[in-house]
């Protein structure tokens, strides 16, 4: 129940107040902020951002101890501070959301949503696409063996094949047929005692090759439109709670059973105020959704009328 609360409580912060508006967002410093909760160590991991703020899709971080520290040498003036990533959610969806309503306050609501998403949803999808092909890279690489067979001659191609500097991972540099064919040679050449195989092997990287470059855009409109439907039910969900002030009655509701000796109860009105003030933030949340909806709508039109 609590958990349920301070959620609604990150996910309302998305909507900026309108009266910031005027003020410029620094994309850089946007940028700096989301990093430091949806970026940990992307030096050595380039799937980071997709894992940590894309979708679950992608696998998990490296490390638990990553997602509650920044990496070394951080600064803290336009990111998230060590502490602050303590209450950082691991669901890919909500870390996101929480990351955005962190960093529009800390950047004082110079920034939106849809700043947010125009500076950073590229980035994530970015990063899905690494962790795509991340896995099956690897996982050629983990398998090499040293006996020479068709399989293993197979094995050591296919790993200098999607090798960086040749056609990747995911194919992407050898979809023209010359260029394939040229690493190919050049990683047959290095697969000592495989002749008798190469031309089964050729054959079936060509086939990989194809249905790679085939399923590469399939597989990075799932991963995005995955966190994508997180985000947005995530946002539906704060608009709900302030529909006849669900949320903010269900704060006061909570706080009377979990912290009020004599639960609210007749006669104890001021455990009700108390509780009632405490949950006072819901009003300004929703209302500040109203306002952003509202300034949403409007600029819509605007832009409508423009076409």
């Amino acid at each position: 129940m609590k958990t349920n609360i301070l959620f609604f409580v990150f996910v309302a912060a998305l909507f900026p107040v309108t009266g910031h508006a005027a003020a410029a967002c620094s994309k850089a410093n946007l940028t700096r902020c989301l990093d430091s909760a949806c970026a940990i160590n992307i030096s050595s991991n380039a799937a980071a951002r997709c894992q940590y703020c894309g979708t679950s899709s992608a696998g998990t971080p490296p490390t638990k101890k990553g997602m509650q520290s920044l990496s070394v040498g951080a600064s803290s003036k336009n990111t998230l501070t060590e502490k602050e990533l303590k209450s950082a959610p691991t669901d890919p969806g909500e870390r996101y959301a929480w990351a955005t309503a962190q960093c529009i306050a800390k950047l004082g609501g110079t920034c939106t949503t849809d700043d947010v998403a125009d500076t950073y949803d590229t980035l994530i999808e970015q990063s899905c696409k690494a962790a795509g092909v991340t896995a099956q890279r690897d996982s050629a690489r983990a398998s090499l063996k040293k006996t020479v067979t068709s399989a293993s001659c197979k094995t050591d191609i296919t790993a200098c094949l999607i090798a960086d500097k040749k056609c990747g991972a995911d194919y992407s540099a050898c979809e023209d047929d010359t260029v394939f064919n040229n690493y190919f040679s050049a990683c047959s050449v290095e697969a000592t005692g495989c002749d008798q195989y190469l031309s089964s092997i050729r054959e079936g990287l060509i086939t990989a090759r194809d249905d790679a470059v085939k399923n590469a855009d399939v597989l990075l409109a799932s991963i995005v439109k995955s966190y994508q439907d997180k985000r947005t039910a995530k946002l539906n969900a704060a608009q709900k709670g302030c529909e006849n002030n669900e949320a903010r009655d269900l704060c006061v509701e909570t706080i009377c059973q979990n912290n009020m000796r004599n639960k609210c109860a007749i006669g104890f009105e001021s455990e009700k105020s108390a509780a009632v003030q405490f949950c006072t933030f819901y009003d300004t949340a929703c209302n500040t959704i109203k306002s952003s909806i509202a300034a949403s709508e409007e600029l819509a039109k605007k832009r409508l009328d423009e076409i």
